[in-house]
C-alpha cells in the first residue's frame, strides 16, 4: 500500500499541492488555479471541479496517494461534496480525504501549537494562533466586503480607489501615475469600463494579483509605497488583537502580499508591541498538509 500523502493549500489566487513520503520528506509539488471552498455555495463548483481535476493530473504523474489533507480557503458548508470533488480524480474513497481552513495548515507549519501567532496574507489576510490544547483561534479573515486588511484583494482596492477619486477631480491625471498606468495595463484598459469589468465581473483572486502592480510601481510612485506601508499597518493590527488576548508571543508573517516589498514587513514590524519577536517566513501550507497525510497513510498502512 502507498504510504505518500498528497497535501492540498488552496487560495484565490493559487492553489499549491505537495506529496510526501512516510518519512515526511516531500517528493513532489506542483500548483495549478486557486479556488475557494466558498465557490462550492456560489455558483462556481465547476471551476472548483476544473482545478482539483488539473491538481489531481499533476500529482499523479509524481506518484499515486492514498491519503489527502487539504488546507482550504472559506472552508464551511458542503464539505461532504468537496471530498468526494478532491478523491474522485484520484481514485480515492472521500473518507482518504480529511479537509482544514489553510490558516490552520499554514500554522502548523510554522509553529508548534501555543508558541506564536502566525499573520497569513494573500488574497485576503488572517492572523491565528493554535493553543496547546489543538484550538485555533483567529483574529480577521472576515472577507474583502468586510475587511481583510493588508490582504491582496484590499492592496488593489485601495490603489483603485486612488486612482478613480484622482480621476473625478482631475480627468486624465493617471498618466502622470506610474500606479495608474501599471493597474490600467492590467485590467486591460484606461477606462472605467474595464475596471468595472475586471472588479465586479471577475473574482476576488484575481483582483488580489493587481497587488503585484502596485508593488511593481512602488520603487516611482510615492502613493503605491504608502499603500504597501499601509498593509503593514493592517497586519500588525491582527498580530495585536491576538496579543492582547493570549499575552505576547512571537509573530510571523507569511502569504504572498510578504513577498511583494520589503516595506509591508517593516511596516509591520514596526507597529508590533517593543520587544516582540518577528519573523517572514515562507509560507509552505502544502507541505505541511502533505505531510498530515503522510502520517495519517502510514497509520493506516499494514505493519
Amino acid at each position: 500500500m502507498s504510504t505518500l500523502g498528497l497535501g492540498i493549500d488552496a487560495g484565490g489566487t493559487r492553489t499549491r499541492w505537495a506529496l510526501a513520503d512516510g518519512a515526511g520528506a516531500v517528493v513532489a509539488e506542483g500548483e495549478v488555479a486557486g479556488f475557494s471552498a466558498l465557490q462550492m455555495r456560489t455558483g462556481g463548483r465547476e471551476r472548483v471541479a476544473e482545478a482539483l481535476a488539473a491538481l489531481a493530473s499533476e500529482a499523479l504523474r509524481a506518484g499515486r496517494p492514498s491519503r489527502v489533507h487539504a488546507g482550504l480557503t472559506g472552508l464551511g458548508h458542503g464539505a461532504d461534496e468537496l471530498r468526494e470533488l478532491i478523491a474522485a480524480p484520484l481514485g480515492l474513497a472521500p473518507g482518504a480525504v480529511t479537509l482544514g481552513t489553510d490558516v490552520e495548515t499554514a500554522y502548523l507549519d510554522r509553529f508548534a501549537p501555543g508558541e506564536g501567532y502566525l499573520v497569513y496574507a494573500g488574497t485576503g489576510s488572517i492572523a491565528a494562533y493554535v493553543d496547546s490544547g489543538g484550538v485555533m483561534h483567529r483574529a480577521g479573515g472576515r472577507g474583502a466586503a468586510l475587511d481583510d486588511g493588508g490582504g491582496g484583494y484590499w492592496i488593489a482596492r485601495e490603489a483603485l480607489r486612488h486612482v478613480w477619486r484622482t480621476e473625478d477631480e482631475r480627468p486624465g491625471a493617471w498618466r502622470e501615475s506610474p500606479m495608474a498606468r501599471a493597474l490600467f495595463e492590467a485590467v486591460g484598459g484606461d477606462d472605467w469600463a474595464h475596471t468595472r469589468e475586471y472588479v465586479y465581473g471577475g473574482d476576488r483572486g484575481a483582483v488580489g494579483l493587481l497587488a503585484l502592480a502596485v508593488a511593481r510601481s512602488a520603487h516611482e510612485d510615492p502613493k503605491a509605497l504608502e499603500i504597501l506601508a499601509e498593509a503593514g499597518v493592517e497586519l500588525a493590527r491582527l498580530a495585536r488583537a491576538l496579543a492582547g488576548r493570549f499575552g505576547p508571543k512571537p509573530v510571523s508573517l507569511a502569504g504572498r502580499v510578504s513577498e511583494l516589498h520589503p516595506v509591508i514587513a517593516e511596516s509591520m514590524r514596526a507597529g508590533l508591541p517593543p520587544g516582540t519577536a518577528f519573523a517572514v517566513s515562507a509560507s509552505r501550507g502544502h507541505h505541511a498538509a502533505a505531510r498530515i497525510a503522510a502520517r495519517a497513510a502510514a497509520s493506516a498502512s499494514p505493519r
